[in-house]
């Protein structure tokens, strides 16, 4: 019988706070990415390499995205954004490690990474437009939409940890059925959907991630990059 992804008994205690496995995983994935762009990022030159080169299309990429999903300059936002990005896809990947669950098949993961979104959110566009603009946005098209917009605020936190659990854990159960009836080769198909899944998952979840904070930032912020000649209504 599989474990329920609700439950998880603790590996061990730090000062009397019990350390799941989870957590574990995802320190060592937040160990492993820090030590793979560390060391990605040594020795940059203007005449890129190929591993420079393959490095600036994956940032270049990210920024693209980020700016035509926020209309904004990526710069403000491609820490936040990209490390979000990569974050996902390599937790929803390290489900082919043996005996590893990905700790986003696991609520209290994607609960911390919505509040992360979350709080971004709240801090940028209050960076962006003041308080008192960031405030007035909740009064928009008229006041009488406050309690409704105060809601979707929180309720959309909740879609994003609802989605990435949902799939992310549907997908490990799925490969752990059939992996305990067929053997171990059959599984095999299924666990390359689920590579294509995990990429997806990690996609949608930093493009929403993106839409909630350009949302948030909006109007003429001062991250928002000048209009173009000829792109004036």
């Amino acid at each position: 019988m599989m474990d329920s992804p609700l439950i998880l008994l603790p590996v061990f205690t730090l000062g009397g706070v019990p350390i799941t496995s989870s957590v574990l995983v995802t320190w060592a994935i937040m160990a492993l990415l820090g030590g793979f762009c560390a060391l990605a990022t040594r020795r940059l030159t203007l005449v890129p390499s190929r591993r420079q080169a393959v490095l600036e299309l994956v940032v270049g990429t990210i920024d693209a995205q980020i700016r035509d999903t926020m209309q904004a300059d990526p710069a403000p936002y491609r820490a936040l954004i990209g490390t979000i990005f990569l974050f996902v896809l390599v937790a929803n990947w390290s489900s082919l490690v043996p005996g590893i669950k990905p700790p986003t098949a696991h609520l209290e993961t994607d609960a911390a990474l919505a509040l992360i979104v979350f709080a971004a959110t709240i801090v940028l566009g209050i960076r962006a437009r003041g308080l008192g603009g960031y405030l007035r946005t909740f009064a928009e098209p008229s006041w009488v939409m406050i309690p409704l917009n105060i809601v979707e605020q929180i309720t959309r936190t909740f879609a994003l940890i609802v989605r990435l659990f949902g799939n992310v854990m549907s997908g490990v159960f799925v490969i752990g059925v059939v992996l305990s009836l067929a053997g171990l080769l059959v599984p095999i198909p299924l666990m390359a959907l689920d590579l294509l899944t995990g990429a997806v998952q990690a996609y949608i979840f930093a493009v929403l991630a993106s839409v909630f904070i350009g949302a948030a930032v909006g109007g003429d912020g001062p991250d928002r990059p000048p209009p173009q000649p000829g792109n004036s209504p």
